[in-house]
């Protein structure tokens, strides 16, 4: 017979509380292909450790150990993975099913690392199954069955991939005398169909089923007898068709992604706990991009209305030069004309402002009067609500505009009809012919009134010089540029700079500037609480690695490679994160339909699909970023210690 397992000058010792322990000591040691091999000892005399590094579950310290030829020891964690998945299957003492999978399931783990066909696997398992008496089990997890039915289990998982080396730990050891000797039996029939069958038990009854018989005492082999000649039959293992390329990927990641969500399932509770802090922060953080964006929309809104191409003309060098009132007021009619030549300005308005007392019948209220051009109106954003404008502004015209306030007080709460009434400015009649918006945001109780800059100079306040010059520009011209070129202009006209500008685009950067600096503020509290949501991940994820280090066990047992370790627990992370995104999304969307019904006016959210996307983005993130430390650790343990820890 050829040789399946060869083990040259074999050395284990364990490190048992700062001492060394020796458990193998040089042991030698060949088992032929088809042997069925009973290892047998007392405790502690280093069996099971034997039957760990025959399985490539443990590492020797010294010593070759081959398996089909290849040594073992020079292996690579996952090559020697390949070795458990392809040509060993495990039948142990506690059975080592998964808890949260039913029977079926738990036969076929190995033959998903093993990238089998997902139709022949199922149909492999559930014939595994009928031949060992479960075919009504298929459906039942381990708690529901006894402990002959989860050994059967166990032992149906072991042959899943066809493996020709069954190692058996103590298989009958945590049953009842007919569920083991039915063990014992199945144990036979598979040695009697080519398998190389490897027990390992401290029963001599049992130890009496085998053909040949090896004896360890303190670490060492001190018998190795044959009291049965070896059967060499023929070997009837089933062809295995395994999957590749994109469909092998496809089918393990949908087999990591149908784990994860059982073991959310499982764990409703923790997943939830963890759930909630990435639920509230992507909430926060959505909220907040929202809330800031609709701010600035509102805010570059409302300065559209007031002009964020307006550029307004004064007096003097500068708005608290205590010379003014010494000298002549510097803006004059011919100053308008010509700036209005300038190709660059879409309108423009003189403005002369005085006060005084209106008058209709016997009703009298104070008022701002304000002289303007025709364009006065389009340049400052003013809606007419009823009426016209001015046809003329240089004939001094006894016309005026009304705003919304002056025909309450004037004409009553209904408004009356005010258009071709006569009123009368201090002692000056006009005709109303315009009803404008009252600008009640900035002031609520104020009257304006307008009239033709010309009759406010001439019939009103007897002057020829102008308060000031209010300018729009056309959209298509750079702002600064255009403010430059009028203060060239006018610097020209006066021989000096004695006046003054105020540019409104100015105040809108500010106002943007301030706005995205609170946005950014408030941005980085709720990334802070992002951060803590992602800590919150990443510790539930290492308690659920210290959870399930049993689990990963068991699945490196039965063939798991490392990247299968961690790519289940790196999709169970994205998971949590992903669905925690979806309802932080959907979270902060309610929070914005309680703030706009609390207060529409102040809060206004604007959500758009890149915030949407960059959520899942920063959601998928997390869960890669913060999953993969526990699912790396998970990835670097060690069988055998992780299979202990149950």
């Amino acid at each position: 017979m050829s040789a399946i397992i060869q083990l040259k000058g074999i050395n284990r010792t364990y490190n048992n509380g700062g001492q060394a322990l020796s458990v193998l000591k040089n042991i030698d040691l060949t088992i032929n292909s088809g042997e069925f091999v009973a290892i047998i000892g007392p405790s502690g005399s280093g069996k099971s450790t034997l039957m760990h590094i025959m399985g490539c579950l443990d590492i020797p310290d010294r010593g070759d150990y081959y398996i089909h030829g290849k040594n073992a020891a020079q292996l690579s964690s996952d090559e020697q993975a390949a070795l458990r998945r392809e040509h060993i299957g495990f039948i142990f003492q506690r059975y080592h099913l998964i808890p949260g999978l039913n029977a079926l399931e738990n036969v076929e783990i190995p033959a998903v690392y093993a990238s089998q066909c997902r139709e022949q696997r199922r149909q492999q398992a559930r014939i595994l199954l009928k031949q060992l008496g479960l075919k009504d089990w298929e459906e039942h997890k381990p708690g529901q069955l006894s402990g002959g039915q989860q050994q059967r289990v166990c032992i149906a998982r072991s042959l899943i991939n066809s493996g020709e080396i069954i190692l058996a730990d103590e298989p009958t050891g945590a049953l009842d005398v007919k569920s083991g000797q039915e063990v014992l039996a199945i144990l036979r029939g598979l040695n009697q169909r080519g398998h190389t069958v490897v027990i390992v038990t401290h029963d001599m009854k049992i130890a009496q089923c085998a053909q040949r018989i090896i004896e360890l005492e303190d670490g060492r082999i001190v018998a190795d007898k044959s009291h049965q000649p070896a059967i060499r039959p023929a070997r009837q293992f089933p062809n295995i068709v395994r999957q590749s390329g994109w469909r092998n990927l496809l089918d393990r990641t949908s087999e990591s992604l149908s784990m994860a969500l059982k073991s959310m399932g499982t764990h409703r509770l923790r997943t939830l706990l963890t759930m909630i802090g990435i639920v509230f922060s992507i909430a926060a953080v959505v909220t907040v991009v929202a809330l800031g964006e609709g701010a600035k929309q509102r805010t570059l809104e409302n300065i559209k209305e007031l002009g964020t191409n307006l550029v307004s003309v004064y007096p003097s060098s500068g708005f608290f030069d205590q010379n003014t009132i010494n000298r002549p007021h510097s803006l004059l009619m011919r100053d308008v004309e010509l700036l209005k030549k300038l190709s660059f300005i879409d309108s423009i308005s003189p403005e002369v402002n005085s006060s005084g007392y209106l008058h209709f019948h016997n009703k009298s209220v104070s008022t701002s009067v304000i002289g303007v051009g025709n364009d006065y109106f389009r340049v400052n954003n003013i809606k007419l609500i009823q009426g016209r404008s001015f046809h003329s502004e240089q004939n001094a015209l006894q016309e005026v505009i009304i705003d919304e306030n002056a025909q309450q007080a004037l004409f009553g709460r209904s408004g009356g009809k005010p258009l071709g009434k006569i009123v009368i400015l201090n002692s000056v009649p006009a005709r109303v012919i315009g009803i404008a918006n009252a600008n009640r945001d900035y002031a609520p109780n104020q009257i304006t009134i307008w009239m033709p800059y010309s009759t406010v100079m001439y019939r009103v306040m007897g002057k020829t010089t102008l308060n000031s010059i209010s300018i729009r520009l056309r959209d298509d011209v750079i702002n600064d540029v255009a403010v430059n070129r009028i203060t060239q202009l006018l610097i020209q006209l006066h021989g000096r700079k004695d006046f003054s500008l105020f540019n409104r685009d100015k105040y809108r950067k500010s106002i943007e500037k301030t706005t995205k600096s609170l946005n950014l503020l408030i941005l980085i509290v709720a990334l802070i609480s992002l951060a803590i949501g992602c800590l919150g991940v990443m510790n539930i994820m290492l308690v659920s690695v210290t959870e399930r280090t049993h689990e990963i066990g068991v699945r490196m047992a039965v063939g798991a490679r490392r990247k299968d370790i961690m790519q289940q627990f790196m999709i169970e992370a994205i998971l949590i994160c992903l669905v925690g995104g979806v309802f932080g999304i959907a979270l902060s969307y309610c929070i914005d339909h309680i703030l706009t019904h609390i207060n529409n006016d102040l809060f206004n959210s604007i959500y758009s699909w890149q915030s949407v996307i960059v959520a899942f983005l920063c959601s998928t993130l997390i869960g890669m970023v913060f999953g993969y430390l526990p699912a790396r650790k998970a990835a670097k343990m060690e069988p055998v210690s992780s299979l202990a820890s149950e």
